[in-house]
């Protein structure tokens, strides 16, 4: 005993130089380099190298816990437990970090902590070598590998990796959303979302691009737009092979193949494969145009259709055809000026199987087979299958003859008519010519070609 206050240890550990006051302490100790473990639990046949630790162990399968806080009356199965967690009460916490002067309740949570100033990983995962600083960390982490997820909901049977997760998920089912946002009031279900949407009125943007320095609240968005400078494409699709930066733009791809539209309009039930595309197509019912172009004040419901309309003001004709060099303002106007090249006509009437270059031929071509009559004239009631033959007819009300005849100067109120009467004159030229030719008379017959 006396050695407690004199501070003697005369026995001493020959494999690390550690000492201690009793022989029966440096043979327990020993125990660390010979990695005996002489104490066994019958029930589990887990070993321990102290008898006070299979003791304590014990209480797992009894289920006794003797110590109680006298605060809140929680129970533990050691002493120790009890005093690290009255801190709780006490907002004691004695373990400080020399580094950061960050301070923690438990000496094993300032233990790990140094390992984020150390940058040590001392737990490696044997199936990828990648290196946590905690043990339970690569516990969880090695589910990844073994596809365990031992945490199932009781509602939906859905199973995860973490605890946490399963925890976090509950708040589908119960709709609690314990995280409230003090600036707009809207809730969330996790801590970290609620942090996320801060920046949104703090405009604080942490992480930045390294390549454009552009910057973005989320180290997801960040990790993501990285894959634009890299190239990376690290989701396929199974059926078709065609690659993806982002794991959402492969689930609403997978929709191509599945046939799923899941987002229905209330209004006309028409369904969508995007909810963006949902969104666009509401605007056809409420009329929304938001986006208006600062030159004209024409307004659009889509933003790409706003910018190619710019391009009206502008005179950008960024589309080449690469057989003429023609130019064109819009990507759809190249891909159909093609098919006059390629004669390609992909859209074919299923009625009488004839094909057509443009799909609002074919549109048009249909009216034959169904004698729909979608036109109709203002002035006299009648109908027509193509909105010019509406056009051509309003000429009889109004009496406009937009097409003269550039030799009598006489007048018709369509193209067709002017061509059939110059033939007229084609006639009565080959005439001229042929009576010109019988009398020799060839300077003549010059003047008549090129008059």
């Amino acid at each position: 005993h006396m050695r407690m206050h004199t501070c003697e240890k005369p026995y001493e550990c020959k494999e690390c130089n550690k000492c201690f006051t009793e022989k029966g302490y440096l043979k327990t100790h020993m125990r660390v380099h010979t990695g005996e473990k002489p104490y066994e639990c019958i029930e589990c046949n887990k070993c321990f190298t102290k008898k006070g630790y299979l003791k304590t162990h014990m209480r797992v399968h009894t289920g006794e816990k003797p110590y109680e806080c006298k605060k809140c009356n929680k129970c533990f199965t050691q002493k120790s437990a009890v005093k690290i967690h009255l801190r709780m009460h006490t907002g004691e916490k004695p373990y400080r970090c020399k580094e950061c002067n960050m301070c923690f309740t438990r000496k094993d949570d300032l233990k790990k902590h140094m390992r984020v100033h150390t940058g040590e990983k001392p737990y490696e995962c044997k199936e990828c070598n990648k290196c946590f600083t905690r043990k339970d960390d690569l516990k969880k982490h090695m589910r990844v590998h073994t596809g365990e997820k031992p945490y199932q909901c009781e509602e939906c049977n859905k199973c995860f990796t973490q605890k946490g997760h399963l925890k976090t998920h509950m708040r589908v089912h119960t709709s609690d959303k314990p995280h409230q946002c003090k600036e707009c009031n809207i809730r969330f279900t996790r801590i970290g979302s609620l942090k996320t949407h801060m920046r949104v009125h703090t405009g604080e943007k942490p992480y930045q691009c390294k390549e454009c320095n552009r910057r973005f609240t989320r180290i997801g968005s960040l990790k993501t737009h990285m894959r634009m400078h890299t190239g990376e494409k690290p989701y396929q699709c199974k059926e078709c092979n065609r690659r993806f930066s982002r794991i959402d733009s492969l689930k609403t791809h997978m929709r191509v193949h599945t046939g799923e539209k899941p987002y229905q309009c209330k209004k006309c039930n028409r369904r969508f494969t995007r909810i963006d595309s949902l969104k666009i197509h509401a605007r056809v019912h409420t009329g929304e145009q938001p986006y208006q172009c600062k030159e004209c004040n024409k307004c659009f419901t889509k933003k790409g259709n706003l910018k190619t309309h710019t391009r009206v003001h502008t005179g950008e004709k960024p589309y080449q055809c690469k057989e003429c060099n023609k130019w064109f303002s819009q990507k759809s106007n190249l891909k159909t000026h093609t098919r006059m090249h390629t004669g390609e006509q992909p859209y074919q009437c299923k009625e009488c199987n004839k094909h057509f270059t443009w799909i609002d031929t074919l549109k048009t071509h249909i009216r034959v087979h169904t004698g729909e009559k979608s036109y109709q004239c203002k002035e006299c009631n009648k109908c027509f299958t193509q909105k010019s033959a509406v056009k051509i007819h309003l000429r009889m009300h109004t009496g406009e003859l937009p097409y003269q005849c550039t030799e009598c100067n006489k007048s018709y109120k369509n193209k067709c008519s002017l061509q059939t009467h110059m033939e007229v004159h084609i006639v009565h030229q080959r005439h001229n010519i042929r009576k010109l030719e019988e009398t020799g008379n060839v300077g003549h017959v010059f003047r008549v070609i090129f008059m």
